[in-house]
């Protein structure tokens, strides 16, 4: 049978290294935690300047755009609130925990269940910051959609006369004359030499 002499445990250094592991995994969960909470803040922060203090700003009507556009604005913003619910979903789960009881028969040394969860904690706030961010990204997509994309354009009117065609929304009439919002600008056109007035759902480009 062997025997164990004096010389034969462990060395200082072995015993420093495992007092080290055994204290990095037990501060390892905390702080993930600490992390999902502060980064759960910021980016917290972050949308609520964006959205509630108005910091970017596009049309107030998304009927304002062409029909093409306004829908890619609609599906932008769709997949921007199911990336931040996703997101933010995840901040809280690797902030405070996933909302479950761990089966008696599945229990480990705490240690162990505690670096999993770090793990999965971990994991969770690396996803909600990629989804959180994507979010941002599309709002800011949607946004500036709405400033470049083309307007929407009403039913309009074409007046013909001896000197050409003129196309273009109706915005004032005065005493024989009709003003005419065209991609040249306002045109007043004298009613008396018109030959024919059509109304057109669009002006040619």
């Amino acid at each position: 049978m062997p025997t164990v002499g004096p010389g034969d445990g462990a060395a200082p250094a072995d015993l420093r290294a495992a007092q080290e592991r055994r204290r990095l995994l037990e501060a390892e969960l905390p702080r993930v935690r600490e992390t999902a909470t502060a980064w759960r803040n910021a980016l917290g922060a972050l949308l609520a300047g964006l959205i509630g203090f108005s910091l970017v700003r596009g049309r107030s009507d998304v009927g304002q755009l062409a029909e093409p556009w306004a829908v890619t604005v609609g599906v932008l913003l769709l997949l921007a609130l199911l990336a931040g619910l996703a997101g933010a979903l995840l901040l809280v789960r690797a902030a405070h925990g996933r909302p479950s009881v761990v089966p008696m028969s599945a229990v480990e040394s705490r240690a162990v269940a505690d670096h999993l969860e770090a793990r999965s904690a971990a994991a969770a706030l690396r996803r909600g910051i990629a989804l959180t961010l994507l979010c941002v990204g599309l709002l800011v997509t949607a946004v500036a959609t709405t400033w470049y994309g083309p307007p929407h354009e009403g039913p309009a009117i074409r007046v013909d006369s001896p000197s050409g065609s003129v196309c273009g929304s109706v915005v004032r009439l005065d005493a024989g004359t009709v003003v005419l919002d065209t991609k040249m600008g306002e045109v007043r056109v004298v009613l008396d030499h018109a030959s024919a007035l059509s109304p057109v759902k669009a002006c040619p480009p």
